[in-house]
């Protein structure tokens, strides 16, 4: 198993309800200090960390804890959806696009004018692992511009690129084609290859993702499919 279950460790009180009492963890909070939730017989507090034999009341009804199965996608995102939970402000977000039946969310971001792999989850310290940068998990694209690519082209963007007050870390390129190449970056800053082609003076007409360290694209446009705990361990 990726990790204990809850009878074998304590957690946050925030985090118990967000688990096993169907809220998010600053819903769970709002419960907290309303003084709808007891611990044992007392009104549970901010920050309280539960016991694995605790008994946990929303409004009197006892949450029963039960060992998590966590969930874990692969989506081969379209252009134009956005990897944002906010389902309010933003129309076109993943969340709805992808309309499962269970509260998840994107681990990090494929930016709305790209489409390819992301990958998507209620486990929040698996995105924690994934998204810290010294973990160096490897992100794979095929980019295509809008002129011609030369050597001096992929010399400058595999030795690094001087883009939001930093310069990107080296990394792998092949040339494709006249005008598309491969890229792997093991960074992840927000637009980053679009911004390191521009300070080039060229100008990404297509980006697409197509692995995430072992994790491949394989799966129609639009499509989804489920990730086993096995091919989430190597995240671990």
């Amino acid at each position: 198993m990726l990790r204990d279950s809850i009878t074998q460790q304590t957690i946050r009180l925030n985090r118990f309800l967000s688990q096993y009492g169907g809220c998010s963890r600053r819903k769970a909070d709002q419960l907290i200090q309303q003084g709808r939730v007891v611990i044992n017989g007392k009104k549970g507090i901010l920050g309280q960390k539960v016991m694995p034999n605790d008994r946990v009341f929303l409004d009197s009804i006892l949450i029963k804890s039960k060992p998590k199965t966590n969930t874990y996608l692969a989506l081969n995102k379209p252009k134009g959806i956005v990897c944002t939970t906010d389902t309010e402000k933003e129309k076109n977000n993943i969340i709805d696009f992808l309309n499962y039946p269970k509260r998840i969310f994107p681990i990090g971001r494929l930016d709305k004018n790209s489409q390819g792999l992301i990958l998507l989850t209620d486990d929040g310290l698996v995105v924690n692992k994934i998204l810290r940068t010294q973990h160096q998990i490897e992100k794979e694209y095929i980019v295509r511009v809008n002129r011609p690519i030369n050597s001096s082209f992929i010399q400058k963007m595999s030795s690094g690129v001087p883009i939001l007050n930093t310069t990107t870390q080296k990394c792998r390129l092949e040339q494709l084609s006249n005008m598309e190449f491969r890229i792997i970056l093991k960074q992840g800053l927000n637009r980053q290859i679009r911004r390191m082609c521009q300070f080039l003076e060229y100008r990404v007409t297509s980006l697409q993702r197509v692995r995430i360290h072992h994790i491949l694209l394989d799966m129609p446009l639009g499509k989804f499919r489920k990730l086993s705990p096995a091919d989430m361990q190597p995240f671990f």
